[in-house]
């Protein structure tokens, strides 16, 4: 397989980067939306049983996460004049901007069951949908620089993006609209379902904005990256192929890290707001500022990856910023637990704000070295295969990113159901020993998902100078 290695060999330009990065933000809006508000809207304002809810989001995940290695090894081998990636990347554009704003506007006066199906349906098409997008637009960034450091600054400018429009969508709700849809009988806007569909008017507005705009914008790369043979292919093939570019035992380290660490995010985020609205009391400006923040410490995180992963290597950094994030994560609600912070307090509002936007920085910052560390496999697969298989390993992560998300919002819904929380229930219709015991609950699991995502990065054998090997070995070829 021929290759222009001339891009890749100097790095993008700042207009590729700034495209490039922009893609994230349909995938970060989306996510954050999924993460951070689908359970609650659909269980709390819509009132649909949290086990329901929590069940068809997996279901749908299961089934959605299918496609990822599919689109992931066809955009590997498509040949067109615009390139490996562009089509799949301009025909998702409209059909996940109408998915997601169909999502958030359900029927009324259906039963649980007929919301429960449309929830699954809904779901399985904006993450299919959407996957025609991330996948092969996240599989640009091996091709668009070989450099082992500038990998994790492009992947900087993706997080960057990705995380300040999904946090974006979440001030806007906190800040703008639940306070504007407070009514007589809805005093907190936060359960008040056309809240949510304004909210899906202009996500999906700016999820079609962002596709296109970085689809455009990379168009000009195309022609000078990596064109697949012309080859016939038998579907023997495709399985056979997949299972030996994946069968890497550092690709497993990130496997298992990124199981782990998506599985802590989606029970993170899905109970985020339950924690900020009930645990400990804030009202809808305060939970506004502390996400309001997050643009600097996601901006931080973005620019913390780099400095550490040319420090001590992309394993070391992830390791170290694991370990402080497990013991830095759960601060708050043990002081709580143990009563030394009490809800609805100045002190506790300040403590909860500090330590929330830390843990962001270091959770920035290690996806930005995980996704570094698996543009880095591309060549060391490409020494053994023969094989430039980017999408496939970008594939395998957004695959393991759907599995254990759906698992994090599972178990998120068991907690809850464990406390004993009320569906349907206002803050102030909550016992305190109900929300004693979801913190209780959910301390253990964090902390051992944390303490498994450490083990399992320590797994990972790819260094700086195992990758400038792998270079040198694939130039000398060609």
């Amino acid at each position: 397989m021929a290759e222009d290695t001339t891009t890749a060999a100097k790095g993008p330009t700042l207009r590729t980067k700034l495209a490039y990065g922009l893609g994230s933000a349909a995938f970060g809006i989306k996510d954050q939306g999924f993460g951070f508000f689908l359970l609650i809207f659909y269980s709390q304002v819509i009132g649909v049983d949290a086990r329901l809810v929590g069940l068809a989001l997996t279901i749908a995940l299961v089934v959605d996460a299918i496609s990822d290695p599919i689109v992931g090894y066809w955009s590997d081998n498509f040949r067109s004049r615009w390139g490996r990636r562009h089509p799949f990347m301009y025909a998702s554009a409209l059909p996940v901007a109408v998915s997601y704003l169909l999502l958030w506007n359900p029927p009324s006066g259906w039963s649980d069951e007929g919301l429960f199906w449309y929830l699954v349906v809904l779901a399985v098409l904006t993450r299919t949908f959407i996957t025609f997008f991330e996948t092969p637009n996240a599989a640009l960034a091996p091709e668009l620089t070989r450099d082992y450091d500038q990998r994790s600054t492009l992947q900087s400018w993706r997080s960057f993006f990705g995380w300040t429009f999904g946090n974006a969508m979440t001030v806007m709700m906190f800040i703008a609209l639940f306070p504007a849809f407070v009514t007589t009988a809805i005093p907190n806007g936060q359960f008040n379902r056309d809240a949510y569909s304004l909210y899906a008017w202009i996500s999906a507005g700016l999820i079609l904005f962002s596709i296109l705009i970085s689809s455009m914008g990379t168009h000009g790369e195309a022609a000078k990256l990596s064109q697949p043979a012309a080859r016939r292919v038998t579907l023997g093939m495709v399985f056979r192929e997949i299972f030996q570019t994946l069968a890497n035992r550092s690709f497993l380290a990130i496997f298992l890290t990124a199981m782990f660490a998506f599985v802590a995010a989606g029970l993170g985020s899905a109970l985020s707001v339950y924690f900020t609205t009930y645990f400990w009391g804030f009202g809808s400006e305060q939970i506004g500022l502390i996400t309001l923040a997050i643009f600097f410490s996601a901006t931080l995180g973005a620019v913390v990856a780099p400095m550490v992963s040319r420090r001590l290597g992309k394993r070391r950094a992830a390791i170290m910023l694991g370990v402080v994030g497990m013991f830095i994560s759960p601060l708050g609600i043990v002081l709580r637990l143990f009563g030394v912070l009490q809800p609805a307090t100045d002190e506790a509002f300040w403590f909860v704000f500090l330590v929330g936007q830390v843990d962001v920085i270091i959770v920035v910052a290690t996806q930005i070295l995980i996704a570094s560390m698996i543009s880095d496999l591309v060549e060391q697969s490409e020494v053994k295969t023969g094989r430039r298989s980017e999408g496939v390993f970008f594939a395998a992560n957004t695959f393991i990113q759907k599995i254990t998300s759906g698992l994090g919002l599972t178990v998120a819904a068991l907690v809850l159901a464990l406390a004993h929380f009320p569906a349907g229930a206002a803050p102030e219709q909550v016992p305190d020993n109900v929300l004693i015991a979801l913190g209780w609950w959910y301390l253990p699991v964090m902390l051992a998902l944390r303490l498994f995502m450490i083990g399992a990065i320590s797994l990972y054998a790819l260094d700086r100078v195992t990758h400038d090997s792998n270079l040198k070995t694939l130039d000398a070829r060609r």
